[in-house]
């Protein structure tokens, strides 16, 4: 019961961090988000980029005529927990499987408003990559006052 509570109150989290993202960032946007499963994922990362595999996030953005720009911002928990399970940003359980899922939304987000990386190992010293950690620990509230 309490991971089904837990993964209710997820959504509308990765939401308002999306709202704040654009807020901070002074953006006219409007942004979806949709959490997809992995077989989902796949296939729209097959449709979207020709690539075969399971990723974590993708997103894309529609420049409107007023210059304000919708976005969708797609992204996979199986993915986030498969990350975190096999090493990637800290070890543990839940708490960093949503801060994994809170980093993607961040991503997602700065992806729509136009921001990039390199592939590689150069994406985590991007200037893009210093921003999204900047507004996640904002988000979980080491940095900036914001609050969990």
């Amino acid at each position: 019961m309490a991971a089904s509570r837990r993964r209710g109150s997820l959504r509308p989290r990765l939401e308002r961090a999306v709202g704040r993202v654009l807020a901070w960032e002074g953006a006219r946007a409007r942004v979806e988000l949709t959490l997809l499963d992995a077989a989902a994922m796949r296939r729209l990362n097959r449709r979207a980029t020709g690539q075969r595999g399971l990723t974590d996030v993708l997103a894309f953005a529609l420049p409107q005529p007023d210059g304000a720009l919708l976005g969708d911002v797609y992204i996979c928990p199986a993915a986030a927990h498969r990350w975190v399970k096999n090493g990637g940003r800290g070890k543990g359980e839940g708490g960093r499987v949503e801060e994994e899922l809170l980093r993607l939304a961040v991503h997602g987000t700065l992806h729509v408003l136009g921001y990039g990386h390199p592939d590689g190992p150069g994406r985590t010293r991007s200037a893009m990559w210093r921003r999204q950690e900047h507004y996640v620990r904002r988000l979980l509230g080491g940095g900036g006052g914001e609050e969990r």
